[in-house]
């Protein structure tokens, strides 16, 4: 079809609006390359080896790094015509400057080569949501290779940093019963970090984690004992009938991180964690930060990526479980409605400075 012939009398061709989209695109693509040899950056530990911010040879950083000579010379290519890398070719070196070292190494405050590892990862599962798009049964958590390692170094980017001093202050009165002693469960806690984190730094507190994966659990578990902590423990549990099985008024603390969205059926959940919490207890929810009506999201700055994890991985894998398929961007909104429905009648809702990304909520029976 000639752009002629998509001309109708109600509709002009914008020769501008075209340009700019593909401007736009080809802009993408390049971004998305860049994004791959970050993530490969990142695994490889390439970056790490630049981090001190010297110019080094490709033959240095293969023998610093232990890896083939080959292939660090085609990633330095394509980290220098990004942006990424300084080079120099009178003498054949590359460098990584300190203020991206900053923001692709733990020498900063953050690490944002862990989020790039999001584009290969869900790409491997691409067959299987297009075959999704066919017959609408989803995409199971075993197709997800490596997905809990991914979402540890996530949460350890967002959640573990402001544990302490800015998410449990959200509940003024937590901090203090932590210290002396209350039991505190963790729903889809993955392989359990903040679960850890706690118990470490509240000795006299019992934690407990509950996750449907298998190998999360038994890392989370390996990782426990190995650091000697006796006050927590990792559960392989199914939480599709949370509502059902949860023990009743058992915890004085129940906490989820970017779990809700995601499970099979989240309204018995939080029905669930509603009836496990004691009267005077308190839930801790993180969740996706977003508006539960598309048009209220078009300036969110990590909307496309969102939506992209919700269809490859978060709604999908919810679907396999013959469940609701929420999706990772179900917005305040509902995530309010659902609290309400799940019988909170306390419910506040509160952003940090340091995480565009999650809503943090606070909830009371």
């Amino acid at each position: 079809m000639t752009t002629a012939q998509l001309n109708t009398p109600n509709q002009t061709f914008d020769d501008t609006r075209q340009a700019v989209f593909e401007n736009r695109f080809m802009q993408a693509l390049n971004e998305g390359g860049m994004l791959q040899l970050v993530s490969l950056g990142h695994r490889t530990g390439l970056f790490n080896h630049m981090a001190d911010g010297e110019p080094v040879t490709c033959s240095e950083l293969a023998r610093r790094s232990r890896l083939n000579e080959r292939y660090v010379r085609e990633w330095l290519g394509g980290l220098t015509v990004s942006g990424i890398l300084d080079h120099e070719a009178e003498v054949m070196t590359y460098r990584l400057p300190p203020e991206h070292a900053s923001l692709l190494t733990d020498s900063g405050d953050a690490n944002l080569a862990v989020f790039a590892q999001y584009i290969p990862l869900l790409g491997q599962v691409e067959d299987d949501v297009l075959d999704s798009f066919k017959h609408g049964k989803g995409v199971h958590y075993d197709k997800y290779h490596r997905f809990h390692e991914v979402m540890a170094e996530d949460s350890g980017q967002t959640v573990l940093p402001a544990l302490f001093d800015a998410i449990l202050p959200l509940a003024p009165e937590l901090t203090e019963r932590l210290e002396s002693g209350i039991r505190v469960l963790d729903l889809g806690c993955g392989r359990g970090m903040a679960l850890m984190k706690m118990a470490e730094r509240f000795p006299a507190s019992h934690f407990e984690g509950y996750d449907l994966s298998a190998d999360a659990i038994a890392w989370a578990r390996e990782h426990a004992s190995r650091h000697g902590l006796k006050n927590v423990a990792f559960e392989i549990q199914d939480l599709s009938d949370f509502d059902v099985t949860a023990e009743k008024e058992k915890f004085d603390c129940v906490t989820t991180f970017d779990a809700i969205h995601d499970q099979a059926y989240p309204l018995k959940l939080l029905q669930g964690i509603r009836n496990t919490l004691k009267s005077n207890g308190v839930y801790l929810a993180q969740d996706i930060h977003a508006s539960s009506h598309h048009h209220h999201d078009r300036d969110h700055p990590l909307g496309p990526l969102l939506y992209t994890i919700s269809i490859m991985h978060c709604m999908s894998v919810s679907l396999a479980q013959g469940g609701e398929g929420l999706g990772t961007m179900w917005g305040r909104e509902r995530a309010r409605d659902y609290f309400t429905r799940a019988g909170f009648s306390s419910v506040e809702v509160h952003q940090l400075p340091h995480d565009i990304q999650n809503d943090y909520w606070v909830l009371r029976p």
